[in-house]
């Protein structure tokens, strides 16, 4: 459309100076000329207003795909809310095994304990298949680990709660006279999201379960900040 209208515009300004000087010789194409260059400026204009027309045709769609996307995320946020109460509720508890019974380790590093038997995961943070908590919620935590071992000529259980890395807390044990040994620690924790929270079985350490899930990783949002 574009193109038609200027080819329409220039051929009505070559029209108007030949109509001019077959009509008016006296004139010598000065009204001819003066209406070629108005024509001409008409041109420009109607070239400029088709582009500064696209740029609008391309704002008014991409505003219209903003508006579906935050109709979208409206009405994820209302589905949230309708499901916690307005309130983000996130609580999650773990055991190490799922089925059969024995050792976990000994490992030639420290390793992060999968915990892949999962009770409850309330909000989705933990991920059994790493055994890492990762927070979503910006807020104050509760987390408990347990620790179980069995009767074992190595070394026993050394394992620690870790935060992105850093120790927090540890339970450890070696093998007596006794034929097993179990403890556990809690802490209490800020965390911003993103945060990650393991529990860490140290170098050349085991730990046992079986199927009364003796090893357990828990926690939950104790409130938001």
């Amino acid at each position: 459309m574009k193109r038609i209208a200027v080819v329409i515009v220039a051929f009505s300004c070559c029209l108007c100076e030949v109509q001019i000087n077959e009509n008016n010789d006296k004139v010598h194409q000065w009204p001819g000329s003066t209406c070629c260059s108005d024509m001409c400026s008409l041109t420009s204009i109607t070239q400029t207003l088709g582009a500064v027309g696209e740029k609008v045709t391309n704002m008014a769609e991409k505003i219209k795909l903003l508006e579906a996307r935050l109709q979208n995320t409206e009405k994820e946020v209302l589905e949230l809310r309708s499901l916690t109460g307005g309130a983000p509720q996130v609580a999650f508890s773990a055991t190490l095994k799922e089925s059969g019974s024995g050792n976990i380790g000994p490992f030639t590093t420290a390793t992060p304990l999968h915990y892949k038997k999962v009770f409850a995961n309330t909000g989705s943070s933990y991920n059994p298949s790493t055994g890492i908590f990762t927070a979503m919620v910006k807020g104050m935590y509760f987390f408990r680990f347990s620790m179980f071992n069995n009767l074992n000529p190595v070394a026993n259980s050394v394992v620690s709660l870790m935060k992105n890395g850093v120790r927090l807390t540890s339970v450890w044990d070696t093998s007596g006279t006794d034929s097993n040994d179990m403890g556990s620690n809690a802490v209490v924790i800020p965390l911003e999201v993103g945060d990650n929270v393991y529990v860490e079985l140290l170098t050349n350490r085991v730990v046992y379960d079986d199927t009364m899930n003796y090893n357990t990783f828990s926690g939950f949002l104790l409130f938001t900040m």
